[in-house]
């Protein structure tokens, strides 16, 4: 019997496209876009805006661009647009026709600022920002019209083509649209919809030094793009308004219909550009593709594969509200993904030379172990067993506490998929520290139990003669606040960095298999978690692993309360 495919989960978005296309809306077609601006690397909180833009427009058979909406040059940059484009790439998304830029229309939106402007809807402001700001009025207070609201079609239409020619200082002159300066959304009070920057632009050069605002971009760009729902987050649904009133102003060819979704908020984690940036800027980091970082590269080279985050980002759904996921079910997509995926391996982390006593100088084994015990189709590894191998440090106790079920002097422990060996003799330097211990191997117990006693104890091991040096990155997460951002008690982000984000282990010694490694392939490192390869592992002689995720969830029994 075929195995049913699993059903989609529906959402509110989901059902209005689909009443839209039972209705005959838009000739039956579906076109959505993402327009992520170019001023930082994308993180966990665009994926799901990735995931959900493209994947409609692949579920109903429809299109999805990717436009770059990029109106503040001074903060914008060729580096950003590579990383978004190579990120939209790994997830597995393929955009529509060739990349957009809001730049791309800066000559038709100029034209539709001027139409606005002979249409007696918008005019060329003289205030200053503060003063914008005070007329603006509040929440609770209405707002007060400028005294320049009512200058003549002829003298806007002069000042603005003025404005354009580079006659103007930056922040002496803006164009707002003339709308309501007591309407109870301040977003409709007269908002600003052109400004002067003199600064060259990475696709346009200098050809411009006014640019237009956001909000009076991003609806125009949808229009002439033909979206038909543009799919945003939550906080722009106080922009709708200001959304409508521009293309209904204007009377575009189309209007498409803005959609907002709570975005994702993860808890110990910020999803904000700016404090992203600042701790790059400031060094918290190593960059952005930080494996701490929560964006797509950090998340990419910490070893999360693009499924895991498609899976977590169709498993928090899409709603109207706002709440907090969990960053333990982020945890659980890679885990549940990487189980199934990634083949095994042992690396011993804090190595303790073992000598096995009854083995011959130079004598060699090879032992087949599986690469992944629930997937036989991966095949077997070989593995060396030698004279000399290594376990890890924590898998001896001099001293045992209570319950210990690892190796103690005199005591036996299985080496997984070898066999079992008995602890006779620790040796110690001469400052009293454990450097060696000597065991003897039950020649007996090679893929079976010893007889007449129970050995509860595995442990992993490498071979010392064929074993390769590796270092080893723990990665944790990079804040111990719930909510690193609530400013809690005056505290800043720094305050709550977690000095234990990362731990970085030298002198480790991994399977010689692992020569192998590629980046991006994942491997569960027995007993210790998943691990990738690093992208920047090249700079170093030796291998140089990420742990991606620990084999359980450990966090919830340590979390600061």
């Amino acid at each position: 019997m075929s195995t049913p495919e699993k059903a989609t989960p529906s959402h509110f978005i989901r059902q209005i496209i689909q009443k839209d296309l039972s209705e005959g809306k838009n000739s039956g077609q579906v076109a959505t876009r993402f327009p992520p601006e170019p001023n930082g690397y994308l993180h966990i909180g665009h994926a799901k805006s990735i995931c959900l833009n493209f994947g409609l427009a692949t579920e109903f058979d429809g299109t999805c661009n990717l436009r770059f909406d990029d109106t503040n040059p001074e903060k914008e940059s060729e580096e950003y647009i590579n990383a978004i484009k190579a990120d939209v790439e790994w997830l597995g998304f393929e955009w529509n026709d060739d990349i957009r830029y809001a730049s791309n229309y800066f000559s038709k939106i100029h034209e539709y600022a001027v139409q606005l402007i002979e249409q007696g809807q918008a005019y060329v402001e003289s205030l200053s920002v503060d003063e914008i700001r005070e007329y603006r009025g509040t929440l609770t207070e209405p707002g007060k019209d400028s005294p320049y609201r009512n200058r003549s079609v002829e003298e806007n239409i002069d000042l603005f083509q003025r404005m354009k020619a580079g006659e103007f200082d930056e922040g002496t002159l803006v164009l707002r649209a003339k709308i309501d300066m007591s309407s109870g959304n301040i977003n409709m009070r007269d908002p600003v919809i052109y400004r002067i920057r003199k600064v060259e632009h990475h696709q346009t050069g200098n050809e411009w030094c006014i640019y237009p605002m956001y909000d009076f971009t991003h609806c125009i760009s949808d229009a002439i793009e033909g979206i038909t729902h543009s799919v945003c987050t939550l906080e722009f649904e106080a922009h709708r308004p200001l959304y409508d009133w521009v293309l209904d102003s204007l009377g575009t060819p189309s209007h498409p219909q803005q959609i907002e979704f709570a975005r994702l908020n993860l808890n110990y984690t910020i999803t904000s550009k700016r404090k992203l940036k600042q701790l790059v800027d400031e060094g918290v980091v190593s960059g952005w593709d930080d494996p701490r970082m929560p964006t797509v590269a950090g998340l990419r080279r910490r070893g999360y594969s693009p499924g895991s985050i498609r899976n977590f980002c169709e498993m928090i759904g899409v709603t109207k509200s706002d709440g907090v996921v969990d960053m333990g079910m982020l945890e659980f997509s890679i885990r549940d993904d990487l189980d199934k995926s990634a083949p095994r391996a042992m690396c011993v982390l804090r190595p303790l030379k073992v000598v096995i006593e009854n083995m011959e100088e130079g004598a060699k084994e090879t032992l087949s172990m599986s690469a992944h015990p629930k997937d036989e189709s991966m095949g077997s590894r070989e593995i060396h067993f030698t004279r000399e191998i290594y376990i890890d440090r924590d898998d001896f106790a001099e001293v045992p506490p209570p319950k210990y079920k690892r190796l103690i002097e005199g005591g036996e422990v299985r080496l997984r998929g070898c066999y079992v060996i008995k602890c006779q003799e620790i040796i110690k330097d001469a400052d009293g520290n454990i450097i060696e211990l000597r065991c003897t191997r039950d020649i007996d117990t090679l893929g079976k139990k010893p007889e007449g006693r129970k050995v509860k104890g595995v442990v992993h091991w490498v071979s010392a003669e064929t074993c390769v040096d590796a270092e080893i990155r723990m990665y944790d997460r990079l804040f111990t606040a719930e909510n690193p951002d609530s400013n809690k008690d005056g505290r800043t982000l720094l305050d709550v960095i977690n000095p234990e984000s990362l731990t970085v282990f030298h002198n480790c010694k991994a399977e010689s298999g692992l020569v192998g490694a590629v980046v991006g392939k994942p491997y569960q490192f027995e007993r210790e978690g998943y691990f990738v390869l690093d992208s920047d592992a090249h700079k170093s002689k030796n291998l140089v692993f990420n742990r991606t995720v620990t084999l359980r969830d450990s966090w919830t029994k340590i979390a600061p309360k």
